[in-house]
């Protein structure tokens, strides 16, 4: 009997009683295949279909497969699965395991999601974007349209108190684990070793030391690959290599995770896909080595790029507890033992790092034009929802007001990310559906087609591929092709691989610069392909695929482009520039992003020009081109500090200013040749524009630019990072006995103590602690290295100074 058994009742009362309930059940304990098979009995299902969840094609797959056997049936009978790329559901299904984005577009499609009575997220601890949403819109549907639907949210290592407050105070039903002894063996890693020959010496070492079958931790598909080679024929006889990972056919999936033949081992190679819900029979040893491969959206140019980095602590204790699911077992971890408590506790949940077009589009598709008021653990990056929405609005999916458009309806109707679904109608407008949706398919399933970075040779060898993987893509692809034919218009004919790219991905147009292979990107980031490619003298290319750089990327997958083809794309634009002689001239140029097209002098600017190329200039990058000086910094700087003690005074971020530039910016613009040539106190008066009249007096009283000392005065630094600061020698403030502050005695100000040479003495918020406390270590110091100047035992009642005593004295 598994652990799940023993909480069946309980979880059987608990969806009784209400319509949310949470599970928190450990790796093996049962929860997948056990609880939707105890709810089909329920009298609250009437009937109908139960929903699970799973967070990978592969595991929900595997998991219909599982119940159907417990049933003695076979998948598509009682239990079936539905997933992009296969579907096994009869008109007998009852219970319905599909991944999370599925899920998605059903209840988008049928939002009373009738004829399901439960639906189930398993493995949420993983904490997908799919997930996410998938959940926010059931509680809405439960909440505003189904309150008969019941929610059960399923999870190994999760905080189950949070997740039972967003669904308003759900029960929680705790199992316990059935989990055998795991020994954890630490063997480190040089970091002059590769990664796949250290995993592969590991390999070895376990193969020898211990029996059973392996599962090694890998980041990605390149690692297992590289691995593979490393090992070689150095295994011993009676072990089997097996590779698993999503990109792979069902087949090939299927002997990874089936048990090892009688009198044989198996090593599996598995990427993050086998830590939770897939049981691989045999296996008590695990090699983790240590490093995860996790999605990264940056809104600034528009990519997410795969990042490797290290494992977290929870994932650790995932795959630690594979080795202990049958037996007692072994892990096997390439970093030292103290490095275990360097792990973050998770990962990032997905909806922080992930790009968030298509799951901005889903809202406006659900009616919501934000995430508020949605049953969101955490909510998006208001900057990354932001660039989401202006996507949307370059594809024509949202209108101003942030509302679906027809276009948008459109494109929510095609199963595929926005970017892919607008390129897909744009090829049905032009009679070429069958090519977007091949596209479309080379694009979202990796491997598809082959690795050549040249996208026809990729969609050559989609046409040749005859494997079943290939097979499901065939069928996928009439999908899209049919479901972008209903709508399509009747634009101009004809379309290229290059063109349907660029309406994907216009930013990613790339024109050759320099070298063959270097290219610019619209986005105005470098990129690069390998010299002796093919497509490495093309003048123009469409790039679908980046991989990461520092400066710029390399091309993974593109086609050539025909700049005529990009003319809606053009921008006009009239800018300034000054030749070597300092003459001013205007040219208008023609421009594909950061990609100067073509361009046309226009001759020398008059003064209405200028301006209104400067306005231009600003309008358009903002305030990058100004150069602050030190009174307008400064300025800048105390209103931030008084902005953030009290409403009523400006905001002075970039933001801010920008909102307000024609208040304190366009006045500015009409003496200058460029922005760079506004001056210092021109800047300082056109922010005391922006501060209200009842107001200038008070910021000297909050903000007073200067410390009055008994020897002078000195300037406070209102930009400093522990707050407002005052670098000052020690020995001006001898006789001080008061803390001083600004912001009207709220807030401290942070003195920085100097010696005499203006060295750093010591960092302080309490002037009199100070002197009462380690004065004394400090003087004795002093008085060592500067015997010439004085050192009160008692600075407090001393007189303030900043000169030596007498030669003599």
């Amino acid at each position: 009997m598994l652990p799940i058994h023993a909480v069946l009742e309980p979880l059987k009362a608990a969806l009784a009683s209400g319509p949310v309930a949470v599970l928190a059940a450990p790796p093996g304990a049962g929860k997948t295949t056990v609880v939707p098979l105890a709810l089909l009995d329920q009298s609250w299902l009437g009937g109908r279909r139960i929903l699970v969840l799973e967070p990978r094609r592969l595991a929900a797959r595997a998991a219909a497969e599982r119940m159907a056997k417990t049933l003695g049936e076979k998948a598509g009978d009682t239990v079936g699965y539905r997933t992009r790329l296969q579907s096994r559901i009869g008109p007998k299904t009852r219970i319905e395991v599909v991944t999370e984005g599925v899920f998605t577009r059903m209840i988008l499609d049928d939002p009373a999601l009738d004829g399901v009575g439960a639906v189930l997220f398993d493995e949420f601890h993983e904490r997908s974007l799919d997930a996410d949403l998938g959940l926010a819109l059931a509680r809405d549907s439960q909440t505003l349209l189904r309150d008969d639907l019941r929610i059960l949210v399923m999870s190994a290592t999760l905080d189950t108190a949070g997740v039972s407050r967003l669904l308003d105070g759900a029960p929680i039903i705790e199992a316990e684990g059935r989990m055998f002894p795991v020994e954890t063996r630490y063997l480190g890693r040089n970091a002059a070793e590769r990664f796949e020959d250290a995993l592969a010496r590991a390999i070895r070492l376990a193969l020898a030391d211990e029996t059973g079958s392996v599962l090694a931790f890998l980041p990605g598909q390149g690692e297992i690959h590289r691995t593979v080679r490393a090992l070689g024929d150095r295994l011993p006889a009676d072990v089997d290599l097996a590779p698993l990972f999503g990109a792979m056919d069902k087949g090939e999936q299927d002997r990874a995770i089936e048990p090892a033949a009688p009198g044989r081992r198996k090593v599996v190679l598995a990427t993050s896909i086998a830590e939770t819900s897939l049981t691989i029979e045999g296996v008590r040893v695990v090699i983790d080595g240590g490093l995860s491969r996790v999605p990264r959206f940056e809104p600034f140019s528009g990519l997410t790029r795969l990042a490797t980095v290290r494992v977290s602590r929870s994932s650790a204790e995932q795959r630690r507890g594979r080795a202990g699911r049958v037996e007692p077992g072994v892990c096997y971890r390439l970093w030292d033992e103290e490095q275990t408590r360097g792990l973050v506790p998770h990962q990032n949940p997905e909806i922080r790092e992930a790009d968030l077009t298509a799951f901005a589009l889903d809202l406006a598709r659900w009616g919501a034009r934000s995430p508020d008021g949605l049953a969101l653990l955490d909510p998006p990056p208001a900057g990354a929802f932001a660039e989401a929405r202006r996507v949307l609005y370059r594809l024509e999916a949202l209108d101003a007001d942030g509302g679906l458009t027809d276009h948008g309806q459109r494109l929510a109707a095609i199963p595929l990310s926005p970017r892919l679904a607008h390129m897909l109608a744009v090829a049905a407008d032009a009679g070429e559906a069958d090519l977007g949706a091949r596209i479309a398919a080379v694009l979202s399933e990796p491997g598809l087609g082959g690795s050549s970075v040249d996208l026809s040779e990729r969609l050559r060898g989609l046409e040749s591929d005859r494997t079943p993987r290939a097979r499901d893509a065939g069928k996928l692809i009439e999908r899209w092709a049919a479901a972008a034919r209903k709508g399509a218009g009747k634009g101009a004919r004809g379309a290229d691989a290059g063109l349907l790219l660029a309406e994907a991905f216009p930013e990613r147009v790339a024109k050759a610069r320099g070298k063959p292979g270097e290219y610019l990107l619209a986005s105005g980031r470098g990129a690069f392909l390998d010299a002796t490619d093919p497509l490495a003298r093309e003048p123009w290319l469409a790039v679908a695929e980046l991989g990461g750089g520092d400066a710029r990327d390399r091309i993974r997958l593109a086609a050539p482009v025909d700049p005529a083809d990009l003319e809606h794309r053009l921008e006009t634009e009239e800018r300034l520039t000054k030749e070597p002689s300092g003459r001013l001239v205007l040219k208008r140029l023609r421009r594909v992003g950061a990609i100067v097209v073509d361009e046309k002098l226009m001759g020398a600017p008059d003064r209405a020009t200028i301006t209104a190329a400067l306005k231009t200039e600003v309008e358009a990058d903002g305030l990058k081109a100004i150069r602050w000086g030190e009174r307008a910094s400064a300025l800048r700087a105390r209103l931030s500090f008084v902005a953030s003690l009290e409403e009523g005074w400006p905001d002075i971020s970039d933001d801010g200013l920008l909102a307000e530039r024609e208040a304190w910016l366009w006045p500015l613009l009409d003496t200058v040749q460029s922005l760079d040539a506004i001056g210092d106190a021109a800047l300082e008066g056109g922010l005391r524009a922006l501060i209200p009249w009842d107001r200038v007096r008070q910021l000297d009283v909050l903000a007073p630019p200067r410390l009055e000392t008994p020897m002078g005065s000195a300037a406070i630094d209102y930009a400093a990072e522990g707050g407002p600061q005052v670098d000052i020698r020690v020995q001006e403030l001898f006789g001080v006995t008061v803390h001083p502050t600004v912001g009207g005695g709220r807030v401290p100000l942070t003195l920085s103590l100097l010696s005499p040479a203006r060295r750093p003495v010591q960092m302080t918020k309490d002037l009199p602690g100070f002197w009462a406390g380690s004065w004394k270590d400090v003087r004795a110091d002093m008085r060592g290295r500067y015997p010439r100047h004085p050192w009160p035992e008692d600075p407090s009642v001393a007189e303030a100074t900043n000169r030596a005593k007498p030669r003599g004295t």
